[in-house]
């Protein structure tokens, strides 16, 4: 007998209610009423409440705007609140009857009561036409200095950059370019060069014996050029015996005391008046000549690359043109900028 009685009351806690009420009974033509749905029932049942898509018709006449999420409220006895508002509107006046609401708990429908609702329709007083006036035009903002002065400031800035690039151009055009190039000249190799010069001498003999110290002073100005680029020391400011000595380091022995004696022979032409014979000159000129072709390099570049050095104005001038191109390039940039920013902002004005 007890058991029955809290079955019982646990049935009669969680029975289902289904409440509508309408915040308004009569609306003019275009307003909102909004109709309250609200379902009581157990916790942990299933509720179903009506769906209705925007500007679906309720009933002949009035059409669903907008629909709530449902709003859940815990009550007492393990029981739960569930509402939801459905906002509605008529452009017809007359005095509509809104059916029951279906809902669905469990599988179960229950149904809510019957609203009302009266829409009005606003009355027109046709006697009195000077009280109506036509629709106004169009009427532009007033003017607000605040809203486009950032602008107007950019824009004079955009104005003076603009300024700054055309007298950059105008200094940059005033200033000549600074051209040079590069030449590649056909070099001549150290054994080269000494040969052409011994040629050279050869075809002065005649004068060899009237000017015996200028014949053996160029003959061994050669071998010391010669030397200096072969070997790779300062020949031109050796004397004869430092040359021979930095010489016997490599070389043929034989070779280097003939260039030994050619080289003695010529300090005493030129220091000591001596006298040399016409076949003692020759022998020292093929000495010469051999020791040359014993030690030169034939495998060695023959394109000498030439650089021109540029003098301190011509290196300030390219210097110049350098910093005012960069300074056009830049203040085009930011000019441009500025525009397409201005012109962007004007367009969202």
């Amino acid at each position: 007998m007890m058991m029955l009685l809290s079955a019982a009351l646990v049935m009669s806690a969680q029975s289902v209610g289904v409440v509508s009420s309408i915040d308004s009974v009569q609306i003019l033509i275009g307003d909102q009423a909004h109709i309250s749905l609200k379902v009581n029932m157990g916790r942990g049942q299933k509720l179903v409440m009506p769906e209705f898509k925007r500007s679906e018709m309720i009933t002949p006449g009035v059409e669903v705007l907008e629909i709530t999420p449902a709003d859940t409220t815990s009550l007492d006895n393990d029981m739960i609140s569930v509402e939801r508002v459905y906002t509605v509107t008529s452009f017809d006046d007359s005095l509509y009857s809104i059916p029951p609401m279906e809902v669905s708990v469990d599988g179960k429908k229950y149904h809510s009561g019957k609203l009302a609702l009266k829409v009005l329709t606003i009355e027109v007083d046709t006697a009195h036409a000077e009280k109506f006036f036509p629709a106004k035009d169009v009427q532009d903002n007033p003017f607000q200095w605040g809203d486009i002065s950032t602008l107007f400031w950019l824009a004079l800035l955009m104005l003076a950059l603009l300024l700054v690039v055309y007298y950059m151009y105008l200094i940059l055009s005033g200033k000549k370019p600074v051209l040079f190039k590069v030449k590649f000249i056909r070099k001549l190799l150290p054994h080269q060069k000494a040969m052409k010069e011994i040629e050279q001498l050869k075809a002065s003999r005649m004068t060899v014996q009237e000017n015996p110290k200028e014949y053996y002073t160029r003959l061994t100005d050669t071998l010391r050029k010669y030397i200096e680029e072969r070997f790779g020391f300062s020949a031109m400011e050796m004397t004869s015996s430092e040359i021979i000595q930095h010489l016997q380091e490599s070389g043929d022995r034989k070779m280097i005391d003939e260039l030994n004696e050619l080289f003695q022979t010529a300090d005493l032409v030129k220091f000591a008046k001596y006298s040399t014979l016409i076949n003692e000159n020759d022998m020292n000129l093929v000495n010469a000549i051999e020791f040359i072709n014993t030690t030169k390099q034939e495998n060695q570049p023959v394109e000498e690359k030439v650089v021109p050095e540029l003098t301190a104005e011509e290196q300030k001038t390219r210097k110049s043109r350098v910093w005012l191109k960069a300074g056009i390039w830049i203040c085009s940039l930011a000019a441009l900028a500025l525009l397409v920013y201005i012109v962007y902002s004007l367009y969202l004005l």
